[in-house]
Order: C-alpha cells, then sequence, then structure tokens
C-alpha cells in the first residue's frame, strides 16, 4: 500500500469518525449513519491494499 493510499484511507476513516460523533451529539441517525459507511468504506479500502501488499 502507497503512503498516499495510507494517508487516504486514514483521513476518510477520521472523517467518518468525525461525522458518527456529530451525528450522535446532535441525534442526527443519518449523520451517523454516514460517518459508519465512511469508516467501513476505508476499512474495506486498506483490506483490498493488505491483500494486494501480501500478493508482491
Amino acid at each position: 500500500m502507497g503512503l498516499d493510499d495510507k494517508i487516504k484511507n486514514a483521513a476518510e476513516d477520521l472523517k467518518g469518525k468525525g461525522k458518527e460523533a456529530a451525528g450522535k451529539a446532535t441525534d442526527d441517525k443519518g449523520l451517523e449513519a454516514e460517518g459508519k459507511l465512511d469508516q467501513a468504506k476505508a476499512g474495506a479500502k486498506k483490506a483490498v491494499e493488505d491483500v494486494k501488499d501480501a500478493l508482491d
């Protein structure tokens, strides 16, 4: 996994955590769910990149 990809995935995960926290704080279930989705996307991308790295 390239450094750029790691940074992008970490940023997407942090963005998701922020959205989730904001959603919880404002009782906005939609924003909270969106944050969890962002985190899941970042995790999936990391898993794919880890597999690619293992195959190299």
